[in-house]
């Protein structure tokens, strides 16, 4: 059980980040949501799920920009008094070889998949410290932990991301603020079910032929990790049974990375 506790997660409007956020409410957590798009079909689907008592907002931050960040983190803090969960989910792709990358968007890649966790981390620290509780979460991948070709931005955002979860964890080993890292392979969010729907059409296959042939170059369980299944693992992590779970880049990969 959450309840009383604030978390925060950007990039929480669709995708893993939302199924995170119901995972959350759904222990009593207070949530403040982040990100575009169906800002209000998001709220209410949060709102629907959380225990009575729990409060859902929302902040529409580009998570590309510092000074967004920090008077969403600022918010928070007035709306519910605290920042005690913070989920660093925001993330971007674009995929090219690198001597084609541009410029613009490997800077863009980096600000919201690595930087953006820097400033919301620097910024939710004291509250955790003053209040020796907090639980962070970075949504890595399982390319924090692997590479793929023409992802060269992407990977190295997530890869960074890895290492700043251990760094943060060994800062706060004496504390009751834990850091960890989800590094999640093949979920099935909007932005890959586009990768379905192209790969469909191009080779002329079914939607199904589609998902067995995207999932058998990398996962081999063939199966799409949830993000009911993520969600859960977060709140396992949140949980007092994770109190001494630091610096973990915990893959749900279907046996990705085992290969």
């Amino acid at each position: 059980m959450l309840s009383g506790k604030t978390a925060l997660i950007t990039g929480s409007t669709s995708g893993i980040g939302l199924g995170l956020a119901l995972a959350l409410a759904k222990q009593g957590a207070d949530v403040m949501l982040n990100g575009f798009g169906d800002v209000e079909a998001a709220r209410a689907e949060v709102a629907a799920a959380a225990r009575p008592g729990a409060r859902v907002a929302y902040h529409g931050a580009d998570m590309s920009k510092p000074a967004e960040i920090e008077a969403m983190m600022r918010a928070c803090e007035m709306e519910f008094g605290a920042v005690d969960i913070l989920v660093n989910n925001a993330g971007i792709q674009h995929v090219a070889n690198v001597e084609d990358f541009p410029v613009d968007r490997w800077d863009q890649v980096i600000a919201i998949n690595l930087t953006s966790a820097f400033h919301t981390t620097r910024l939710a620290l004291p509250g955790m410290k003053l209040r020796n509780w907090g639980r962070v979460l970075n949504i890595a991948s399982v390319h924090g932990l692997v590479a793929s070709a023409q992802k060269s931005a992407y990977v190295a955002a997530k890869h960074g991301l890895v290492g700043f979860t251990k760094c943060i964890a060994l800062e706060c080993a004496t504390t009751g603020i834990t850091h960890n890292a989800i590094c999640p392979g093949w979920v099935l969010t909007p932005l890959v079910q586009k990768q379905v729907d192209a790969r469909a059409a191009q080779a002329g296959i079914s939607q199904d032929e589609s998902k067995r042939q995207l999932l058998a170059e990398k996962q081999p369980s063939l199966q799409f990790t949830t993000p009911e299944q993520l969600g859960a693992l977060a709140v396992f992590l949140c949980s007092a049974a994770a109190d001494n779970i630091r610096g973990v880049a915990w893959n749900v990969d279907g046996g990705w990375t085992a290969q």
